[in-house]
């Protein structure tokens, strides 16, 4: 099951659930649901966290909503034609990215091959949602998309088991960690902090879709890769992970709780070539879609 955060005329901000044909506004459906269940008119859930800090984020409830509209006749009055698909999470708390994660693009970078898991935040201000500009700053001198599947969190934990890890994911998305790289190459050389050059507005494309565990399940192996005009410039199965999501997720929350919307991005295959303004970046993920991004100049 695919779900979108989306905006349409007359609705600013919505989740749906993506149909061969279109999409379900959940939103107004799980509303009129709760009205004939309980005869209370809530406020409308209308963001995919709101839905899993209520704890209701899975497919048993997006499953028993479509089954209400169904059975009162009511799919086609909820179904949403016409959209514009956001980031599935507007301003997470936390972007947490892996580096080094695959093999064979560690050792393209030249650093050493980590043993534990090396992450790093990204500003919240740098997402974008899909077919959103990535901006080029005047200030820069080479900028690389990175191709990366990511986790969104959904449920609160801090210092969760491997074996526990998967109960606090809500689904899977796809990020594209562009990464202004002559600057992080020269914070590297400081021993700085990656923050500027990988959080810089913009620089977060993330979505189109939170795909949920029925369509992808542990051992997560993905097809991955990163296009610019067509060329296909990355391209891997996410099974090269050296550190998979259960260790992931257990190793990060042992330092910071992990809430529900925070992200995970996982890390990227070998690659690396730079993009200028008017090329498009498509990043395709296996089971989950793609994630569209033009480049332009400030």
């Amino acid at each position: 099951m695919k779900i979108v955060r989306f905006s349409a005329e007359g609705i600013s901000e919505s989740i749906g659930i993506l149909m061969d044909d279109g999409l379900f506004n959940f939103t107004q459906a799980f509303q009129a649901s709760q009205l004939l269940e309980t005869g209370a008119c809530t406020c409308p859930i209308t963001s995919p966290v709101a839905l899993m800090e209520a704890g209701l984020f899975g497919v048993e409830t997006f499953k028993r909503v479509l089954d209400f509209a169904a059975k009162h006749g009511l799919a086609e009055k909820y179904s949403v034609r016409e959209y514009r698909i956001l980031a599935p999470v507007a301003r997470p708390s936390k972007i947490l990215a892996l580096g080094r994660n695959y093999l064979a693009h560690a050792k393209e970078s030249g650093y050493h091959i980590p043993t534990e898991p090396i992450f790093f935040a990204k500003m919240n201000s740098s997402v974008i949602g899909p077919d959103e500009p990535v901006v080029y700053k005047k200030s820069l001198t080479r900028v690389d998309p990175e191709a990366e599947l990511a986790v969104i969190i959904g449920r609160e934990g801090a210092s969760i088991p491997e074996s526990q890890a998967l109960k606090h994911v809500a689904g899977y998305t796809i990020m594209n960690d562009v990464t202004a790289r002559d600057m992080q190459i020269d914070d590297l050389k400081l021993s700085s902090p990656w923050t500027r050059s990988k959080g810089i507005d913009t620089f977060g494309p993330m979505g189109p879709y939170i795909v949920l565990s029925d369509e992808i399940q542990e051992p997560v192996e993905l097809d991955i890769e990163m296009r610019v005009n067509g060329e296909v410039r990355q391209k891997d199965n996410t099974r090269s992970m050296m550190f998979k999501i259960p260790k992931l997720i257990s190793y990060i929350s042992g330092y910071h709780t992990l809430f529900p919307g925070d992200v995970i991005s996982t890390g990227t295959p070998e690659g690396m070539k730079p993009v200028f303004p008017g090329d498009v970046m498509e990043v395709y993920v296996e089971k989950i879609g793609i994630l569209r991004n033009p480049v332009i100049g400030e």
